[in-house]
């Protein structure tokens, strides 16, 4: 890895593409500048990897390659002053072409529709969703370095592009810290005359990392999908429902620590802010439910804290526990000024008593109380307003609930033919047409298969909801 101060710029570069201002002369050539044409080439691939996540290899490749040879061509001493701009406009052009060779992206049509530097600045804020799942799937070593030895430079671009493209809600300071030490210590192995002993060397000594990127993409999806206030809830009822003993007091200030720290580090340039601050959470946590819980006690026994963290996020919910029937708020509380915490901790009580809920259904119950509340509110009869709406909603909600958890919880109990099979055999019972039975298996196995799960995509379990 690159001396800290050589990654400081670099992720400086990135920041003024990803926070479009890649057509500003003035910043673009500086940042041209100190870092030389390969590091600034290498940022490029990640940067519009990680934007455009749904482009193809060769579409990103147009892209960088446009966009360097527009720098390397007009930021060096003595270029015409009208040289960058004129080489920007083309390239704003070639991109509201029909036949343009850049990803496509359906907002470019309403970039095209403005003119001059608007158009530019649109088109370089432009970016795709993120993608539900990780699809990086890691080559054996011998594979790797067969096609690092083939074609050093392809091997690495090509990386660098699935990597940013499958991880693109990681922060991009733990991205490139992954990315480059991946590709060091592919370059260091593939010549090691002992490459077996090697690769096991680096891979341990790469463990944290690779542990840091594949949670903070998923904690930084969820923030980008959720925002802060519902991420916060997210987190409180996936708490709830593994340790159910702990109270709504023991368990807020943890999800709303969490919330903080997708809000300061998803977007941040600091080197350290997601990890530092990642540790500093799951110490919390762990103080706060190792006494608790021997599940978490199990998780915090580690030395490493990144591994203690990716423990507690994939423990299974708990039991469902013995607990008395919850109070609900009063339709004064919702509307009073501390509504939001009432409801927030009525959708609590709920998914401590039903471990097996998932966070999707969870989240639309948190969307429903919210939209609940502000429909109701402001009315002349608020109470009224309440009950009626109220009382539609349990009839609606009271089967879904039901289902969406006995779905799960069969589908975290047993082996997945098994829950397949007990699955069909519990639609067969009200669902006669085989065709139709055929295409509700499907549909129910596949929600279970991808959202009974706590690392869930929560925009694809939305849907599928």
């Amino acid at each position: 890895m690159r001396a800290a101060l050589a990654v400081l710029l670099l992720l400086a570069a990135a920041h003024a593409l990803h926070r479009g201002k890649a057509y500003v002369r003035e910043k673009v050539c500086q940042e041209y500048r100190m870092l030389g044409k390969e590091n600034f080439r290498t940022l490029t691939i990640i940067a519009n990897s990680r934007k455009y996540s749904n482009g193809t290899f060769e579409e990103i490749g147009h892209l960088v390659r446009e966009i360097v040879s527009l720098a390397e061509t007009c930021c060096v001493d003595g270029a015409d002053p009208s040289c960058y701009d004129a080489g920007s406009t083309a390239l704003s052009v070639k991109s509201c072409s029909a036949d343009s060779p850049f990803p496509a992206h359906p907002g470019t049509a309403a970039c095209c529709a403005q003119e001059g530097l608007e158009r530019k600045l649109c088109l370089a804020a432009l970016r795709h969703p993120a993608p539900p799942l990780p699809r990086y799937l890691q080559p054996s070593d011998r594979e790797l370095c067969q096609a690092f030895r083939e074609d050093p430079r392809e091997f690495a671009d090509r990386f660098l592009y699935e990597y940013s493209s499958s991880y693109s809600q990681a922060p991009l300071p733990v991205l490139l810290a992954s990315t480059t030490t991946f590709l060091s210590m592919v370059s260091t192995c593939c010549i090691s005359p002992v490459p077996n002993t090697c690769f096991l060397k680096e891979k341990l000594e790469r463990k944290t990392l690779s542990l840091l990127t594949l949670t903070s993409n998923r904690i930084c999806s969820r923030f980008s999908a959720y925002g802060k206030d519902k991420v916060s809830f997210s987190y409180l009822a996936s708490l709830a429902q593994k340790a159910p003993s702990a109270s709504f007091e023991d368990l807020l200030p943890l999800a709303e620590d969490a919330a903080e720290v997708s809000s300061q580090c998803c977007d941040s340039l600091a080197e350290d802010c997601m990890q530092k601050k990642l540790l500093e959470h799951t110490a919390k946590v762990c103080s706060a439910l190792s006494t608790r819980d021997g599940r978490f006690a199990n998780c915090c026994t580690g030395k490493n804290p990144m591994e203690n963290h990716f423990c507690i996020l994939a423990m299974p919910p708990a039991p469902a526990p013995n607990l008395p029937e919850a109070s609900q708020p009063t339709n004064k509380e919702l509307c009073g000024k501390d509504g939001a915490l009432h409801a927030t901790r009525s959708l609590f009580e709920l998914a401590r008593r039903h471990p097996s809920l998932p966070d999707a259904v969870l989240a639309k119950l948190y969307d429903s109380s919210g939209k609940l509340r502000e429909e109701c509110c402001s009315t002349k009869d608020p109470s009224a307003c309440l009950d009626s709406k109220r009382k539609r909603m349990e009839a609606e909600l009271v089967p879904l609930l039901e289902k969406a958890s006995q779905l799960c919880e069969q589908y975290n109990k047993l082996p997945f033919l098994e829950f397949k099979k007990r699955l069909r055999e519990n639609l067969a019972q009200a669902e006669p047409s085989p065709a139709h039975l055929e295409q509700l298996l499907e549909q129910r196995a596949s929600f279970a298969s991808s959202c009974c799960l706590p690392d869930a995509p929560p925009l694809l379990c939305a849907s599928k909801v």
